[in-house]
């Protein structure tokens, strides 16, 4: 009598995501559909990236650190938890987000500062908004929309949407829009400002506040 062929055993399902084999990434850690983790970054325990994201080389995303879709995060970046960053960030390389208000390496009495002895506080990026390289955000403080951080600045104070901010301490020098590219006056209309990549426009309603106009 002929034998019914065993079934061959089932195989996992391919991974949708790219982690280098030197990449030191968390068991615990959740990594979303076709993001990369590159060579010798390091994600923590309970971190979560989003789809499509990129971790550079020798990038640090600390514990429980939220990072949301599409967003690139440049080589030796330093997230620190318990940052949040929304989808479409962008981190430029070597830029940090720190977590420890008043840091210090020992107690009063020199014992060895512990976990125990201060409490993290993170940064928080919102939507599009853009960290240029060796910038530092100095917890706590929000990132606004879409905004820009020049390179090398020291954010010490709350970023607002559409701004673009630079030196240190980072003050507002001016208004990006969504393509990134510094906003125009508007001719024809005061406190209106234009793209000149999209031709979007935008209204300034107060001092440190830009609106998307509708189309």
């Amino acid at each position: 009598m002929r034998q019914a062929s065993t079934p061959p055993p089932e195989q996992p399902p391919p991974p949708t995501h790219s982690i280098a084999p030197t990449a030191d990434v968390s068991p615990d850690a959740t990594i979303g559909s076709s993001a990369s983790i590159w060579h010798l970054a390091q994600v923590r325990e309970h971190a979560q990236i989003g789809a499509n994201c990129i971790v550079g080389r020798g990038a640090y995303i600390g514990t429980g650190v939220h990072v949301g879709d599409n967003c690139k995060i440049q080589n030796h970046a330093l997230v620190y938890e318990p940052a949040h960053i929304a989808d479409g960030v962008f981190i430029g390389p070597a830029a940090v987000l720190t977590n420890d208000q008043f840091p210090r390496a020992v107690n009063p009495d020199q014992t060895p500062r512990s976990a125990h002895d201060w409490t993290p506080v993170g940064v928080t990026i919102l939507e599009g908004a853009s960290i240029g390289a060796r910038a530092v955000c100095v917890a706590p403080v929000t990132i606004g929309r879409w905004s820009l951080v020049a390179a090398g600045s020291t954010v010490i104070r709350d970023v607002p949407d559409f701004a673009l901010v630079a030196g240190t301490p980072a003050k507002r020098i001016g208004w990006v829009g969504r393509a990134g590219r510094p906003l125009q006056p508007t001719s024809d209309e005061p406190d209106e400002w234009t793209c000149q990549v999209t031709g979007a426009r935008y209204r300034q309603t107060a001092p440190d506040r830009l609106e998307e106009q509708p189309e």
